[in-house]
């Protein structure tokens, strides 16, 4: 009878134990867990940021408002680039010149095969010469997947909430927004569901939104994102 109380109480020792490591240990290895998923949730987003951005650039319109057309601007829009070669010295600034004047002589030159103002003005050594580059090689590295853009890394299959909308609340012209987003439990699911249930309270508490999101679509904010 002994034995057997000794062993139940080793037992309850050995479960109190264990369970005091889980209390300090399960929120530590959750919160490694979440930094290593949003390290990759956060570069998706800043991903997106980025095309957006030169969506609005190039397109002169609002952002994209579905990942489809998003991708499709990316894998076929193109941007330029300009070839600077050679400045403008004081004396040729003094004169008057300038970089538009400098590029009109230079292609007016091209067009009628006569450089001898190019030469009197001494441009021979300028240049800008604008080439086109596709804008995904431009934007992202080297064989990068760009029809991963709308996936949640983490989120089996689940992809980002994007939407756009307008301010007009201020004078002037619209302001263009929008946002891209993804809740915790799209990406930290299973991890431990008890810590991430305690962070989507405290968060709501503090009044945030309970995931990782850049861009707002009911305030302007320069289309940061929540964790900067």
């Amino acid at each position: 009878m002994k034995k057997l109380l000794n062993l139940l109480l080793l037992v309850t020792i050995a479960g109190l134990a264990y369970i005091c490591y889980r209390s300090i240990m399960g929120p530590i290895e959750f919160d490694e867990e979440r930094a290593a998923r949003e390290k990759a949730v956060i570069a998706r987003l800043i991903d997106i940021r980025t095309a957006q951005v030169e969506f609005r650039n190039i397109t002169k319109a609002g952002y994209s408002d579905n990942f489809d057309s998003l991708i499709v601007f990316v894998k076929t829009a193109k941007m330029p680039v300009i070839l600077e070669e050679g400045t403008l010295n004081d004396e040729q600034l003094e004169r008057g010149m300038t970089e538009r004047k400098a590029i009109a002589i230079i292609e007016k030159a091209k067009k009628t095969n006569n450089w001898k103002e190019v030469e009197k003005e001494g441009l021979m050594n300028f240049r800008r010469d604008t080439s086109w580059v596709a804008l995904v090689d431009t934007l992202f590295p080297q064989g990068y997947q760009i029809d991963s853009l709308p996936f949640v890394p983490y989120g089996n299959g689940a992809k980002f909430e994007l939407a756009t909308s307008v301010d007009t609340s201020k004078a002037g012209s619209p302001q263009y927004l929008f946002e891209a987003r993804t809740p915790f439990e799209t990406y930290l699911k299973g991890v431990n569901d008890q810590e991430m249930n305690n962070l989507i309270s405290k968060m709501k508490q503090m009044g945030r939104y309970c995931g990782l999101k850049v861009g707002d679509v009911e305030m302007p904010n320069n289309n940061a994102g929540n964790w900067e």
